[in-house]
């Protein structure tokens, strides 16, 4: 089973992170992600830009094209892991290597993957 773990947490807080600190949490991040590719049990990582960069498509009546995110919210998205387990509980553990001071991470498991083509 495919499982998307999101790592969420407040976005001013992150930003405000000193590059030491951003790039100690990173290599932390990686050690977690060498040992799931080691597996073949990583897919795609991805950290997002930041918020204020984001544009928000929203269907009613007739599309509607807005600059940022416009979510309420005191917890952004801030990337995410896909990842190949075999149960919950092996996609939980993985999480846990993962965490970070403040934030949270959603594990839900995922309907329909389509890898895609290469993007250079």
């Amino acid at each position: 089973m495919l499982y998307a773990i999101l790592c969420y947490n407040s976005e001013a807080m992150v930003t405000a992170w000193t590059k030491e600190k951003d790039d100690q949490v990173m290599a932390e991040h990686a050690v977690g992600e060498r040992r799931f590719a080691q597996q073949g049990k990583l897919g795609p990582v991805v950290r997002l830009m930041p918020t204020t960069t984001a544009t928000t498509l929203r269907e009613g009546h007739g599309a509607l094209v807005i600059d940022g995110p416009f979510a309420e919210t005191k917890e952004q998205l801030l990337g995410f892991y896909v990842v190949d387990c075999a149960s919950l509980e092996e996609a939980i553990e993985a999480a846990r290597g993962w965490t970070v001071e403040g934030g949270a991470l959603e594990i839900r498991p995922i309907l329909y993957f389509n890898p895609g083509g290469q993007l250079k």
